[in-house]
């Protein structure tokens, strides 16, 4: 499949922003399965620096700053992006403990990267309630992948979705207490799970494709940024895709923009700014699909 994204963030100050630094995670990955034939950052109004670089998980990063301020500030990515179907139907992987043994010992490159995505990272701490309730799928003949499926599918049918429950800032056990939140607090809490078992884990941002009820036009700029999670599986299988808020393991409806350890890693836009009283946020985000 092939996507025309469109993913537009506008800020509104009821006073001029003096001076403002940004950073921003937009641009999609590159990946085997996955090509990015165009990509657009525009900037409004035009920034006093602007560069572009890899972050320390090889994501495309843009930073720029206003030193003459601004009172609005509009920023849009439009990426022409094409995925491919991925062959997910073989849960065969080697089992947590044999992975475990081999991220220790590091012995290759792969097995070292993957080493950082094992431990508790700022928004994803692991505890022993994270820990009990994987413990119930991490069988210990089973494969990671089975395992970590299995994990996925138990988030999806005992949490409960919702938008009121939760803000940015609500800790991974409230979630796991509440057993509510969104697409963010689901991959949170899951990553803590996988963790907790020594299981390498990843956060992976970027966006959905979905499908209006049948009958109903398709709303332009209704679609949001999505959030899923990438489970290790070892040096040879590499790394496996879940989305517990769906219950699927991505595909081609799934366009991946950036990974980190959590969501702190990875913001779509994050910066810091002086002036500009009771600013105002509007996100706007379509995912179009190219015939």
């Amino acid at each position: 499949m092939r996507y025309q994204v469109q993913h537009q963030t506008t800020y509104v100050c009821l006073e001029p922003v003096s001076v403002g630094h940004n950073q921003a995670w937009l641009q999609p990955r590159s990946l085997p399965n996955q090509i990015v034939h165009e990509f657009d950052l525009d900037i409004d109004p035009i920034p006093s620096m602007r560069t572009e670089r890899r972050d320390a998980f090889g994501n495309s990063m843009a930073t720029f700053s206003f030193n003459e301020g601004y009172d609005k500030l509009i920023v849009k990515a439009v990426s022409d992006v094409e995925v491919q179907a991925i062959d997910t139907s073989n849960l065969n992987s080697p089992t947590a403990k044999q992975i475990g043994a081999d991220l220790l010992a590091h012995v290759n490159e792969f097995d070292l990267h993957a080493l950082q995505f094992v431990y508790s990272s700022p928004l994803v701490p692991t505890f022993p309630e994270a820990l009990a309730y994987a413990q119930k799928s991490f069988t210990a003949k089973r494969s990671v992948r089975q395992a970590a499926t299995e994990l996925m599918q138990r988030i999806f049918e005992e949490f409960t979705f919702d938008p009121h429950a939760t803000t940015v800032s609500t800790p991974v056990q409230q979630v796991l207490a509440n057993r509510r939140g969104v697409c963010q607090d689901f991959a949170h809490v899951m990553l803590s799970m996988l963790r907790s078992v020594g299981v390498a884990a990843r956060y992976v941002s970027g966006y959905l494709r979905t499908h209006p009820p049948a009958g109903s036009p398709r709303l332009i700029g209704a679609d949001a940024s999505h959030a899923w999670v990438s489970v290790y599986c070892g040096n040879e299988l590499g790394w496996f895709d879940l989305d517990p808020t769906n219950n699927v393991h991505p595909s081609d409806e799934h366009i991946t923009v950036a990974w980190g350890r959590d969501y702190s890693d990875i913001p779509p836009l994050r910066g810091v700014f002086l002036g500009g009283g009771s600013p105002h946020l509007h996100v706007s985000v379509d995912v179009e699909p190219i015939e």
